[in-house]
C-alpha cells in the first residue's frame, strides 16, 4: 500500500520576486524511496512509500508558491535553484505494547545567481511515542505536517528570497 503525503502549505501572495527567474531543480537524493520503515523484533520491516514521488510534490508546492510571489520559472533563467531531500523518513520501532516513531526531514536549498552561491539546510525532527500498534494515517499526517513545515519555511526564507 502508499502514503498520502500532502503538504499543506499557504503562503501569502506578494509581488516580493516580482521580474525574478530562477531555473528550478528538485532532486531526492534519499537512498531509498520509501517514507515509512516500521521495524519489530524477529520480523521483516514493512516499508511504506508515497503514492506520488517526494520530489514531485515538493516542486508541485514550489512553483504553485512562489509563483504567487512574482517569481518566473524558465530554463533559461541565469539564477539556478537546486533543492536536495536528503532526509524524509519515519522510523517506527514497533515494540508488543507500544512503539516509537522518529521522523526527520533535510532539504538543502542551493541558488546559484551567477555571481555568488548561497546553501541553506532547513531541518525538522519529531519523535512520538505511543501504546500498542503505530497507526499508519497518524505517521502519514505527522509527516505531511513536518513536510509542510520544512516547505513553508523555505519558501519564506529571508536569505532565499534576497538572493534570488
Amino acid at each position: 500500500s502508499h502514503l498520502i503525503v500532502e503538504p499543506n502549505v499557504m503562503v501569502s501572495p506578494s509581488n516580493q520576486l516580482a521580474y525574478k527567474e530562477v531555473q528550478l531543480s528538485v532532486i531526492d537524493m534519499r537512498t531509498s524511496p520509501h517514507i515509512i520503515q516500521i521495524l519489530e523484533k524477529n520480523k521483516a520491516a514493512l516499508i511504506l512509500s508515497s503514492l506520488e514521488r517526494i520530489e514531485d510534490i515538493s516542486r508541485n508546492v514550489f512553483i504553485k508558491q512562489w509563483q504567487q510571489q512574482g517569481l518566473t520559472f524558465t530554463p533559461l533563467a541565469q539564477n539556478k535553484m537546486t533543492i536536495t531531500i536528503e532526509k524524509a523518513i519515519v522510523s517506527v520501532e514497533q515494540q508488543s505494547v507500544s512503539y516509537s516513531a522518529q521522523t526527520e526531514i533535510i532539504i538543502t536549498v542551493t541558488v546559484d545567481n551567477g555571481k555568488q552561491v548561497l546553501t541553506n539546510t532547513f531541518k525538522n525532527r519529531g519523535y512520538k511515542e505511543g501504546s500498542l500498534n503505530a497507526d499508519i494515517k497518524a505517521l502519514e499526517q505527522d509527516f505531511s505536517q513536518q513536510l509542510s513545515t520544512v516547505l513553508k519555511e523555505i519558501l519564506t526564507s529571508k536569505d532565499i528570497n534576497t538572493f534570488l
